[in-house]
């Protein structure tokens, strides 16, 4: 079971100043930036999926530049995410349409053609078939039962496009793989659709629209799925969202899956943003405590426009905090010295009221709590990666794009990890592009990623 990271131009500036908030002198975004694999020294994921969605192009807008879409095209993807250096040209490059894109649109906006086309201008490893996303779902419903008009409509759409596109692909499966994308409103229909995607010949099927689902029912459908479809079928899961609970999966032999959840719950979660490992295979989470900018907070700025606090003295308790929080972290400032600091700053951020309005709100003693928690297990100190052993603890700071993508880089190391501890279930991995461990390998060869309770 691997872990593939679905990247959306997931990179950070290096040379970034955190001392004073800056960007590298004369930075170009993206050319002066570093992907995961780059920053960290080896490469956080066993392979990266890059969404036809992301990309953009004439048929819907994307979040890469027309140049940087041009481009993609043009190097191929290898290239483009600089991961044709040796210690990753093993990695594979998976590929889909980005569904949830489009799912307002009536069909589609790409065709099993210009998608296999796409895929090989690139060069993926690994495409997906033109799926259209079903939101419709009842566990309960029997084999082909149910089913809204609609959900039987983008089923049948997605099956016709399966089928185009392994024609379309026919001559190209020595360049890249096809694989056959799921959709349905129940398990029954996820395995016919399982079913007749094998018929057509796919031997690595995808299975989609799990985003909205419980873990129970995804489990629901993998367990339909593989009831129908040969032991030797290989699955991917597509934005599998359930990311903490994969150790849970293993009895499906799942091939791979692809999730962005260990990256953005570093700065999208309000809780668990830092990850290490714990004991008996599980990760542990801490709060990332958050300092904002004080003049680019919209919380702290509604409070310094109606009079509550001052912008002047804002500046000052982020100065405050900021130097408090550094201080702790080289044994100089007391525990509750520093909360008390810290709190007064980040409270209202959170909260959007001063502390003094509210001293005994437990929204407050809730965040005190949290934040004593991160400062006094110090998990960055119990990290040796790239990021934390530069960062200190400036990587628990919730606080711009530079420090919380790379706090999620750094989650991304931890999980990578954790994936390859847990007990293979499946023998069904592509051997050319999923050979051997090569991440404990390069792990070893730069000795930028040890992490563990011990260190």
């Amino acid at each position: 079971m691997k872990f593939i990271f679905a990247d959306s131009l997931d990179h950070v500036d290096p040379g970034y100043d955190f001392l004073r908030d800056r960007y590298s002198e004369g930075r170009t975004p993206y050319w002066d930036d570093a992907y995961p694999h780059e920053i960290m020294g080896y490469a956080p994921y066993k392979g990266m999926l890059v969404s036809r969605g992301i990309v953009g192009g004439v048929a819907v807008g994307g979040k890469y530049t027309e140049a940087q879409a041009m481009r993609f095209r043009r190097v191929g993807a290898r290239e483009f995410l600089r991961l044709d250096k040796p210690q990753f040209e093993h990695l594979p490059i998976f590929g889909d349409c980005g569904a949830f894109t489009y799912h307002k649109e009536d069909k589609p906006p790409y065709t099993p053609e210009d998608t296999a086309e796409f895929y090989d201008d690139a060069r993926f490893t690994h495409g997906c078939s033109v799926d259209h996303i079903i939101f419709d779902f009842d566990e309960g419903l029997k084999g082909m039962e149910g089913g809204t008009e609609e959900a039987r409509r983008r089923f049948e759409i997605t099956l016709e496009n399966a089928s185009a596109f392994r024609t379309a692909t026919a001559h190209m499966s020595a360049r890249f793989t096809p694989m056959g994308v799921i959709q349905g409103w129940s398990p029954g229909s996820m395995a016919e659709g399982a079913r007749r995607l094998v018929a057509m010949g796919y031997d690595y099927l995808a299975l989609g629209g799990t985003v909205p689902l419980k873990a129970s029912q995804i489990k629901s459908c993998l367990a339909a799925i593989r009831d129908i479809i040969p032991a030797s079928t290989r699955i991917h899961i597509l934005g599998f969202a359930k990311a903490d609970e994969i150790d849970t999966f293993g009895s499906f032999n799942i091939t791979s899956f692809d999730t962005t959840s260990p990256l953005i719950r570093a700065f999208k979660d309000a809780k668990a943003n830092y990850y290490l490992p714990s004991k008996g295979g599980k990760l542990d989470y801490y709060t990332a405590i958050r300092v904002p900018q004080a003049l680019e907070n919209p919380k702290l700025m509604r409070l310094a426009k109606r009079g509550a606090l001052h912008q002047e003295t804002l500046v000052e308790m982020e100065k405050n905090a900021l130097s408090a929080l550094r201080a702790y972290d080289r044994g100089e400032v007391a525990l509750d010295e520093t909360l008390d600091t810290v709190i007064a700053y980040s409270a209202p951020a959170v909260t959007g009221s001063p502390v003094e309005e509210m001293p005994d709100a437990k929204a407050v003693k809730d965040l005190r709590e949290r934040y004593k928690r991160t400062l006094v297990d110090r998990p960055w100190k119990k990290c040796g990666c790239a990021i934390c052993s530069a960062l200190s603890i400036e990587v628990v700071l919730f606080r711009a794009s530079n420090r919380n993508k790379r706090r999620g880089i750094h989650n991304l190391g931890v999980y990578d990890a954790l994936v390859d501890q847990l007990p293979s279930n499946s023998d069904n991995n592509d051997p050319t592009q999923f050979s051997g461990h090569p991440s404990e390998t390069e792990r070893n060869a730069h000795g930028s990623f040890v992490c563990s309770e011990s260190v």
